[in-house]
């Protein structure tokens, strides 16, 4: 691995972990030119299913994009970005061990809403009202008393 500081092609791994739920490994490297000292994570490959949009349209799986639809419902809540960060791997997981090559957007809709339900139901009803397009205030009032309905049981 190539010294993010100088360069230099040699570096050497000092101490190497797991990381995340086990499905990455952490590694502390050193580069043996400049002494600097860096962390690298390590993580399988593995070739995640095209979403299928409500056009038709398909689009490779973007994690990114997954995260920034999340960040964006979440906006301005206490929710942690280590919360975030299992949500969204909880969810990628899911995905992959679907084991289809593609997958319709509104599987990923419904679980993108039951994480975001779990971490914050303000964030939950931004969500929804985006996803299921919401018309008007009685959209938003049937889906919070559902919400709190569900939450009673």
């Amino acid at each position: 691995m190539r010294c993010p500081f100088c360069g230099a092609e040699d570096t050497r791994v000092i101490d190497s972990r797991l990381a995340g739920e086990g499905d990455q490994v952490r590694r502390r490297r050193e580069c043996t030119d400049c002494g600097e000292r860096y962390t690298t994570f390590e993580r399988a490959e593995l070739v995640m299913p095209r979403v299928i949009k409500r056009d038709g349209s398909r689009e490779p799986f973007d994690e990114q994009k997954l995260r920034d639809g999340m960040l964006r419902a979440l906006e301005k809540r206490p929710v942690s970005i280590e919360a975030v960060d299992a949500a969204i791997d909880r969810i990628t997981r899911q995905v992959r061990a679907g084991g289809e090559r593609e997958l319709p957007g509104r599987r990923l809709g419904e679980l993108v809403m039951a994480e975001l339900r779990e971490l914050d139901q303000v964030a939950y009803v931004r969500f929804a009202s985006v996803y299921r397009s919401f018309e008007d205030v009685n959209a938003f009032r049937e889906e919070i008393d559902r919400l709190q309905g569900s939450s009673n049981d």
